[in-house]
């Protein structure tokens, strides 16, 4: 064994490793990003060859992680918490068909909405799907959980979902390693025809196998030595955490707990150990990190036992992320507070580079924009161009999901909306735009499309993009007529050019698609640096 400072990712990353994994599959998305990245970066991985390239979105990482299991491997997909929304279709049926071999699939929530657009709790993805599902409470058992949740899925038969949030990812402490294991051997299921064709009268079978399954998976729940009770003299209050609130609560007794205590970290919920609590305990709190998932639950099968609070009632706040002083007020405890923020502090909210080619295609695109008074709608997508909404563009409409200024763009156009004008970012275009744009063709919408193209996933950290180099080709192979494919280069050298060609396009009726091109400054600056090396 050997002893690590990692950040909750980073425990992961190396887990899956040394747990013999054969490939992770991921969509860049903060808090999950550096999992991969630790994947691609570390030599052990690079000499098994274990796969570690990105995948064009969440969708596709999940299914082609499914397809490595089907093949008896271990895989890994990781994807921050909206990007289950985009992977759902495959997740729900692969609790269907099950899995060969070992799957772990990472979901990194994000309450408070540190770099999101919601603060979705994905444990209610892995309920609706009937899965297990892990929490760690700490680095050292995110890679517990990892290390030897392979071989627990293997044992199932079932994808295991992983939950994290944005603070167990990107906080640090020490972590002992386990030996390296090697790599599962290839072997496809022989009966996979049974359960990987999801026909009905298959289905119909694989979903009864997991309406049963769900007894082994309470049972691996009760026996698990993540689920834990501490028991306590005052039994006034009981209490129950899950994840991280765990560390919460502990940073509230530094001398021990007074009160007994249910530390929940795999699921179902422990259903034994939760009723032990609540007969011995007057009343219980519930600690969790997100949405009251637990508290809900415990509410349901407790109708006649003793009084639950939590976020529902108002004990702990709805929505944000907790902290250590929610949780001792919570408890009923006097929080000190030593330091006040200074009223002369001011917030400092994020914006786009200086030198940022984004910032020319704004200029431009507001400056033709304003020319048809309030009637243009310009609608915006997921990145670093999303910053064009604050001060000094504010520039787009709407923001709302990976791909939908396309498709928004679309239905205020077919609405009577123009100028209807999409902005999308060249990375969120071949995640999730290019479908959207398949629809504009076929219907020729009268639309403008500008796809900001900096030739990375700028926003979280300069990952690889799937379209580089082939946008012009992708949007020609979609149908688009290649005299309405502009490229500029968004320069003020440029500026009247850029001005002149976004008129002429927004003035033809029909589809029409906008490429400014500029390589991201931040990316270009790191590349000038390593080639002076």
């Amino acid at each position: 064994m050997e002893k690590h400072l990692f950040l909750g990712d980073e425990a992961i990353a190396q887990a899956a490793i040394d747990a013999g994994l054969s490939g992770v599959y991921a969509y860049p998305g903060t808090p999950s990003t550096e999992i991969t990245e630790y994947i691609q970066n570390s030599p052990i991985a690079r000499e098994r060859g274990i796969h570690s390239h990105w995948s064009a979105n969440e969708k596709t990482a999940m299914e082609a992680a499914l397809g490595m299991s089907y093949a008896g491997k271990r895989s890994l997909c990781c994807m921050k918490h909206v990007g289950m929304n985009v992977a759902a279709d495959c997740f729900m049926n692969a609790a269907m068909s099950g899995i060969n071999g070992g799957m772990i699939i990472v979901t990194a929530d994000d309450p408070s909405m540190h770099s999101s657009q919601n603060e979705q709790d994905n444990r209610l993805y892995g309920h609706f799907a009937m899965l297990p599902m892990l929490e760690p409470s700490n680095q050292q058992e995110a890679y517990d959980m990892v290390y030897h949740g392979f071989e627990l899925s293997e044992r199932l038969g079932y994808p295991i979902l992983l939950r994290i949030t944005t603070r167990m990812a990107h906080s640090r402490a020490g972590v002992e390693t386990a030996a390296l294991r090697e790599e599962n051997e290839m072997n496809c299921p022989a009966d996979g025809r049974q359960r990987y064709i999801l026909l009905p009268a298959l289905a119909r079978k694989r979903f009864r196998a997991l309406i049963e399954a769900q007894d082994v998976f309470m049972e691996a729940s009760e026996q698990s030595a993540y689920n834990q009770y501490f028991d306590a003299s005052d039994k006034s209050l009981g209490v129950i955490t899950t994840g991280i609130a765990f560390n919460y609560l502990s940073e509230n007794y530094p001398e021990g707990f007074t009160h007994p205590v249910l530390k929940i970290a795999q699921y179902p919920i422990p259903r034994k150990l939760v009723e032990r609590l609540v007969e011995e305990c007057d009343e219980i709190l519930v600690l969790e990190e997100g949405y009251p998932y637990v508290e809900e639950q415990l509410k349901g099968f407790l109708a006649n036992g003793p009084c639950v609070h939590g976020r529902l009632d108002g004990t702990l706040q709805r929505d944000g992320e907790l902290t250590p002083d929610a949780v001792g007020q919570a408890l009923g405890k006097t929080i000190e507070r030593y330091y006040a923020i200074p009223e002369i502090v001011e917030q400092r909210p994020p914006a786009l580079c200086q030198g940022c080619g984004h910032r020319d295609m704004y200029e431009a695109l507001n400056e033709v924009v304003a020319e048809y008074g309030g009637a243009a709608k310009v609608f915006g997508d997921i990145g670093c161009y999303t910053l064009g909404a604050l001060p000094p563009f504010r520039a787009i409409d709407s923001c709302i999901d990976m791909g939908a200024s396309i498709t928004m763009a679309k239905g205020a156009a077919d609405a009577g909306v123009f100028p209807a004008i999409s902005v999308i970012g060249d990375s969120t275009f071949t995640h999730s735009g290019m479908t959207g744009l398949l629809d504009c063709v076929n219907e020729n919408t009268n639309i403008t499309i500008v796809i900001s193209d900096n030739e990375t996933t700028a926003m979280t950290g300069g990952q690889d993009s799937a379209g580089t180099g082939r946008l012009e080709s992708i949007c020609a192979g979609i149908g688009v007529d290649p005299a309405h494919i502009r490229v500029m280069i968004p320069l003020k050298k440029n500026y009247e050019e850029m001005k002149r060609i976004i008129r002429e396009e927004i003035e033809y009726k029909g589809v029409s698609v906008l490429i400014p091109r500029r390589e991201c400054i931040q990316t270009l600056a790191r590349k000038k640096k390593a080639s002076k090396k």
